[in-house]
C-alpha cells in the first residue's frame, strides 16, 4: 500500500502515519489518497516543518541547524533584554527581592519580543541520536539530559508562530518598549513587597502603549486589544524550551536565572 504522505524536510517519518497504515481501511484509504495526490495544495515538495501537526511533535526533539550564529544573536538579545531593565529607573527603585522575582518570571516573553523586534530567524533539525557507546561513556550526562525538558518541533513551531504574530503587528520601536514595560511590572506574581506600585506602573506601561499607537494606526481602533492578546500568547512558551534551544550550547550546566540575576546585579 502506498503511503502519498511526504515527509517532512527533515526527513524523518512520522510514528503517527505508520500507526495510520496499520489500522485504516485499505480500499478506502487507496481512494482518498489518489485524491489528496490531485490536489495541487498537497504536492508543494517545499511545505514547512510545521506543515503536520501531530502528536508525534510533541515528542520529536530538535536542534538549531546553526548554533553557533543562532546563539550569539540570541545571546546579543538577552544582553539587551536586562540592560532594558536595569535602565528603567522605576525598577530600580523596588527592593531588590522584588526585582529578582520579576526578573524570573519575565525574562522568557521579554527575550521572545527582543526575537521579533531583532528580526532573528533560525530554523531547527533533529536532535542526532547518539551511538550505544556515548550513551554508554556518556550514562551520567544522558540522565541530567533527560532531566530538563527538551526542544520538540510543537513547542518550536509555537514560539514561530509567536515571532510571526509580532512580525505582523509591525510594533514601533516605542511600542516594543512600552509593552515590554507591562510585561515586567507584572503585580501578580506572588509574594511582591511593593505588588501596588508594580501593579500602578503597569498601568501607566499600557495607557502609554496605548496612547502612542492610536496615531500611528488611527484607522485601527483593535489594534490595542490584539497588541495585549498576543502578549498573553507569550506567557505560554516555556521558559525552558528558550534555555535549551538558545543557550544550553554556550552555558553548558550552569543555572541561566541565576546568570541573568549576576548581569542584573552588575550595575
Amino acid at each position: 500500500m502506498e503511503d502519498h504522505r511526504e515527509e517532512s524536510d527533515m526527513g524523518t517519518a512520522c510514528h503517527c502515519t505508520e500507526h495510520r497504515d496499520r489500522n485504516t481501511n485499505a480500499i478506502l484509504y487507496n481512494i482518498l489518497s489518489q485524491m489528496e495526490s490531485r490536489d495541487p495544495r498537497q504536492s508543494n515538495p517545499n511545505r514547512s516543518l510545521f506543515s503536520h501537526p501531530c502528536h508525534c511533535d510533541r515528542r520529536r526533539r530538535v536542534c538549531l541547524k546553526k548554533p553557533s550564529k543562532t546563539c550569539q544573536e540570541a545571546s546579543t538579545v538577552l544582553v539587551k533584554t536586562v540592560h532594558f531593565m536595569k535602565n528603567l529607573p522605576a525598577f530600580n527603585q523596588l527592593p531588590l527581592s522584588d526585582q529578582f522575582s520579576l526578573l524570573q518570571k519575565c525574562w522568557a516573553p521579554l527575550f521572545i519580543l527582543g526575537l521579533a523586534q531583532e528580526g532573528v530567524r533560525f530554523e531547527v533539525t533533529d536532535t542526532p541520536a547518539d551511538s550505544m557507546l556515548k550513551k554508554i561513556l556518556m550514562n551520567r550526562q544522558e540522565s541530567v539530559d533527560a532531566e530538563r525538558e527538551q526542544p520538540t518541533v510543537a513547542g518550536v513551531g509555537k514560539l514561530k508562530s509567536c515571532l510571526k504574530r509580532f512580525g505582523s503587528l509591525d510594533l514601533s520601536p516605542k511600542e516594543y518598549a512600552y509593552l515590554k514595560g507591562t510585561l515586567i511590572f507584572n503585580p501578580d506574581i506572588p509574594e511582591l513587597n511593593a505588588a501596588l506600585f508594580i501593579e500602578g506602573l503597569q498601568q501607566e506601561a499600557q495607557k502609554a502603549l496605548e496612547e502612542v499607537g492610536q496615531p500611528l494606526h488611527p484607522d485601527d481602533p483593535g489594534r490595542f486589544a490584539r497588541i495585549l492578546l498576543s502578549a498573553s500568547m507569550l506567557q505560554t512558551i516555556p521558559p525552558t524550551l528558550l534555555t535549551e534551544l538558545f543557550f544550553r550550547p554556550l552555558i553548558g550546566q550552569a543555572d541561566l536565572v541565576e546568570l541573568l540575576v549576576e548581569m542584573l546585579l552588575f550595575r
